[in-house]
């Protein structure tokens, strides 16, 4: 007798809601008793034409709590970031004549790489193929203290090319795509991510975090406990979908990630603190028409009252 088909197909996961409840049961770690307790932060990225990017991010760390901040850019734009952000070391990386950041980059990275406890790649890069090479080259530098690596933007499409290269950032990868870049991950398009972000999680061993969904692998942390593992914010407004906004909540992550959470943990954390700050600015502002600037100076407050 054959199987009907509706029995067949996968079984949709439920996700856990992130609430403020459950976020006060999952706490960060304390602020320690300085910066060097709170994590170190690397980005990489910031071509000429789109500086701001890794400035967003990069803020978003420090904002998110990070102790310490590095912003790795295009040689051409260093000097303004510096002045930008004082807070921040910045190191000027090669580019081509065009200004983006060349993938033999990685070369100079090494100092940094081996201090970093979480490193972000991608706001503002814009050159898939220097990209692809970049990765390729951090890849073969990752160094023996295995930072974690949050991967934004044109990272994220360069990943299927470099699928059987990731094993050094396996269980220590979090990727923040939007849903085409989810799309690419998959190799497919994405109908219902309840259902295949875990598969994208799956198949590079990283938390994901799309739309307000975050998916760990199925082997690892919660899910392997619980079966789970698949998380949905439960708040968020539509005025996130402004420029500049994933820059935001990639840095928030990656600032988390540095003062010691796990990847999902970090994830759930800074995709509910970038959702809440857009209710605040909605509220506030209304609800089209606010920068990503502003959800930085949210994160805070947020983090502040969830941890009372």
């Amino acid at each position: 007798m054959s199987t009907p088909a509706k029995s067949r197909q996968a079984k949709t996961p439920q996700a856990e809601a992130v609430t403020p409840t459950l976020l006060r049961a999952w706490p960060l770690p304390d602020g320690g008793s300085g910066k060097d307790d709170r994590g170190s932060v690397l980005v990489i990225g910031g071509a000429r034409r789109t500086p701001g990017a890794a400035l967003l991010a990069g803020v978003a760390a420090l904002r998110a709590g990070a102790g310490r901040l590095t912003l790795a850019v295009a040689d051409s734009v260093a000097v303004p970031l510096a002045v930008a952000l004082p807070e921040a070391g910045v190191l000027g990386l090669p580019e081509t004549t065009a200004g983006t950041v060349v993938g033999s980059a990685a070369g100079s990275l090494a100092a940094e790489l081996e201090t970093a406890d979480a490193v972000l790649v991608g706001p503002g890069l814009d050159d898939k193929d220097q990209t692809t090479a970049l990765l390729r080259e951090l890849l073969k530098a990752t160094p023996a203290n295995q930072p974690c690596f949050v991967l934004d933007a044109f990272a994220l499409a360069s990943l299927p090319e470099l699928d059987d290269e990731l094993a050094p950032w396996a269980c220590r990868l979090i990727l923040t795509p939007n849903i085409t870049e989810a799309g690419i991950l998959l190799g497919r398009d994405v109908e219902d991510l309840h259902r295949q972000l875990p598969e994208v999680a799956d198949k590079y061993q990283a938390v994901v975090s799309c739309q307000g969904v975050i998916a760990e692998p199925r082997s690892s942390g919660r899910a392997a406990a619980s079966g789970t593992g698949l998380w949905e914010i439960t708040t968020g407004h539509s005025g996130l979908g402004t420029s500049g906004s994933g820059d935001v909540l990639s840095g928030a992550i990656t600032g988390l990630r540095a003062r010691g959470t796990t990847d999902a943990q970090a994830a759930c954390w800074g995709t509910h603190l970038h959702a809440a700050a857009g209710d605040r600015l909605a509220s506030r502002l209304g609800g089209l028409g606010y920068l990503a600037r502003e959800l930085n100076e949210e994160l805070p407050p947020l983090m502040m009252e969830l941890s009372a």
